[in-house]
């Protein structure tokens, strides 16, 4: 009989499923083609929801040494992004009125594809980018990063070289920490007393009425509702004043929050995504239940749109490389016989094999050399930009499709 793992912000016991996904590989841990008979270490990908503050999440199966310091995700390889990002520099500048005495401070910066825009404009930036490789990119493009990970100590660090700051930007990263109170503590030392934060990611709402069980994966060890969030920042001396609902990775929230005592004033947002949260339970047991059977017709689906194809000598390729496509590709068995090889413009994974899969990694150029008869989209939070990339795929009689939340030949 195993324990019962505790939450990793309030330390409840974690007695309900939210999803159980079997056991992966780590999502991002794509082979060299020298390694494609070394077998993939597989972990426990089972999602729980603490019945007390209701943060959904994953156990800690590896460390964020492991799985971070040498990372194959880069931004900038998504144009869409890079402009979200471009727009949103704008905003906060204009907003609370940042100049080129203010300090920004971006944690998970990546490749610097958003503080380039404060750069710039001549507003100081500072990255906080563990992954040596993309940390490196980043400086190359004259973004100054520091790889270091980020919490308490690194905030004091900061702090004492009078980098404290008007604005902290922290980009689809809040999931990705084990140790979440650290993470927010250190906020509330590195933000000046009327600084504020901004936080995107992904929210659970959306996961949970799309389906989005492919943006599950080891490396997100939360799943994050603005009613977990409230309590987290809470319990660090921060409120949240504004958010904000993005079309981002199927349906983000940003918040903006800043300490309990600053001056900033409720925006409208805020009590809009409350409302729908309470509408759709998220603060009872009943509403995570029941997403397990959404998630294996999810599964079922496309794995007889794959028989199917195979049967009648039909051709399937996937396009783009994402770790929510291993997770979709992994639970669901998915292999080279059924997707001969995955097309992805990082030239970082080009040359790899899918964890798991083991289905090969190629460039763009090689869809129009096979010219497949379909071509599944796996991160199709991009599907539009994909398809508007590829207009010689209908050319050809190629079709894409998109897998979730249900599946759609386009």
């Amino acid at each position: 009989m195993t324990d019962t793992p505790s939450c990793r912000f309030c330390g409840a016991p974690l007695t309900q499923t939210f999803v159980d996904l079997g056991k992966t590989p780590l999502a991002n841990s794509y082979v060299a083609a020298d390694k494609a008979g070394t077998p993939d270490p597989v972990f426990p990908l089972h999602a729980r929801v603490c019945g007390s503050c209701r943060l959904v999440q994953v156990d800690d199966v590896a460390t964020p040494e492991d799985i971070f310091r040498h990372y194959a995700y880069f931004s900038s390889y998504a144009s869409s992004w890079v402009e979200h990002a471009r727009r949103f520099t704008v905003a906060m500048t204009e907003r609370f009125g940042l100049t080129t005495a203010s300090q920004v401070v971006e944690v998970a910066s990546n490749d610097g594809y958003l503080l380039q825009h404060f750069v710039k404009q001549g507003i100081p930036a500072l990255g906080i980018e563990p992954a040596l490789n993309v940390a490196e990119a980043a400086r190359a493009i004259g973004v100054p990063t520091d790889s270091v990970f980020f919490g308490t100590a690194t905030a004091r660090d900061l702090v004492g070289r009078g980098l404290a700051a008007d604005l902290v930007v922290a980009n689809n990263v809040l999931a990705h920490v084990p140790d979440i109170n650290d993470f927010v503590a250190g906020f509330a030392i590195l933000i000046k007393p009327e600084g504020v934060i901004s936080v995107e990611f992904p929210h659970l709402l959306r996961l949970m009425e799309d389906v989005q069980f492919d943006t599950i994966y080891h490396e997100h060890f939360c799943y994050l509702s603005l009613y977990a969030v409230e309590k987290v920042f809470a319990a660090h001396g921060l409120r949240v004043f504004d958010v904000q609902e993005l079309p981002t990775h199927g349906g983000s929230l940003r918040i903006l929050a800043c300490r309990a005592a600053a001056a900033h004033s409720e925006g409208p947002g805020l009590q809009k995504v409350r409302a729908d949260e309470q509408a759709a339970g998220l603060d009872t047991d009943a509403a995570y239940t029941g997403f397990g059977p959404k998630v294996e017709a999810v599964r079922d689906a496309l794995l007889a749109f794959l028989h199917d194809c195979k049967a009648q000598g039909r051709s399937v390729a996937a396009y783009g490389a994402a770790a929510k496509g291993n997770t979709l590709l992994n639970y669901c068995g998915v292999t080279a016989d059924l997707i001969s090889f995955v097309v992805d413009r990082n030239p970082h994974k080009q040359g790899h094999l899918l964890p798991g899969s083991r289905i090969p990694v190629v460039g763009p150029e090689v869809l129009a050399e096979r010219k497949p008869d379909f071509v599944l989209i796996l991160p199709w939070n991009l599907t539009a930009e994909i398809v508007a990339q590829y207009p010689e795929v209908p050319g050809w009689g190629g079709r894409f499709a998109v897998p979730v939340p249900t599946l759609k030949v386009l």
